[in-house]
């Protein structure tokens, strides 16, 4: 059949790949011993593989770039190698990443604050209560003694910046009796760490603690109250305006003082 039409049309008819009939009748001689790695004629030797890693690892290159070092030794008039050689030598020696000083931050420490009575730590948070559109927030600020979990102070306000922050803290403690906590404690947002704030505890002597950076569960006593209050059945989801949040929170959904 192959000769009347051919291999092609015959393996075709016959549904065996060509490649297959191919193999079979030219198969691989097999190798005797193991297969010999291939050196390049131009492949640097064992010295002169040393002499650029001496030179990348030198105290003038050592925070260089291989392409960098490659530039600058070609500016002299000196070629060891090319660029991709540079880099496959650092690569097999693991040192292909970043080449400069890294700074270096110790781990954060867990916040560990404890009171065995009042006035000795207090917890602040802000938290977003939905209005009447979408895109539209009323900021709810609670300040509470984690001895027991008092609700020293609360306001609700259209925005959050440092200064509404400061002047909620010193109504706060005014409320308590012109009486400061030991220590404030709370998390990383903008209004928690300005300079406005930072400056007040400084002043009034109050000790500071904030959560780690990117730690969401080192405030737990605001973030615990937060969620009792948004889980309340009663908890509307949506209010209509600012005045309906205060109204919420003044009829006893907030355990405290009434807002200003």
């Amino acid at each position: 059949m192959e000769a009347a039409v051919g291999t092609t049309k015959a393996c075709q008819i016959l549904g065996k790949p060509r490649a297959t009939l191919y193999r079979q009748r030219n198969p691989t001689p097999p190798r005797h011993g193991p297969r010999r790695p291939f050196h390049h004629p131009a492949e640097l030797s064992e010295a002169e593989r040393a002499q650029v890693l001496a030179v990348l690892d030198s105290p003038r290159f050592a925070d260089k770039s291989a392409g960098q070092v490659w530039a600058i030794l070609l500016d002299e008039g000196t070629y060891l190698c090319s660029q991709a050689t540079m880099y496959r030598l650092l690569r097999e020696r693991g040192q292909s990443g970043e080449r400069r000083a890294q700074a270096t931050h110790p781990a954060k420490k867990k916040p560990e604050l404890e009171a065995d009575g009042p006035n000795q730590v207090w917890s602040w948070d802000i938290t977003k209560l939905k209005g009447p559109a979408r895109g539209v927030h009323y900021l709810l600020y609670v300040i509470l003694d984690i001895f027991s979990r008092k609700v020293i102070w609360w306001e609700i306000w259209p925005t959050e910046n440092g200064t509404l922050a400061k002047e909620f803290i010193e109504r706060a403690i005014d409320a308590n009796g012109a009486v400061a906590p030991e220590a404030i404690h709370a998390d990383r947002g903008t209004s928690m760490t300005s300079n406005t704030v930072t400056g007040l505890l400084a002043q009034l002597g109050i000790d500071q603690s904030h959560s780690r950076p990117r730690v969401s569960n080192d405030n737990p006593y605001s973030e615990a109250q937060f969620k009792t209050l948004k889980y309340c059945p009663a908890f509307p989801g949506r209010f209509g305006s600012i005045e309906d949040a205060r109204i919420f929170c003044c009829v006893g959904h907030i355990v405290g003082p009434p807002h200003r």
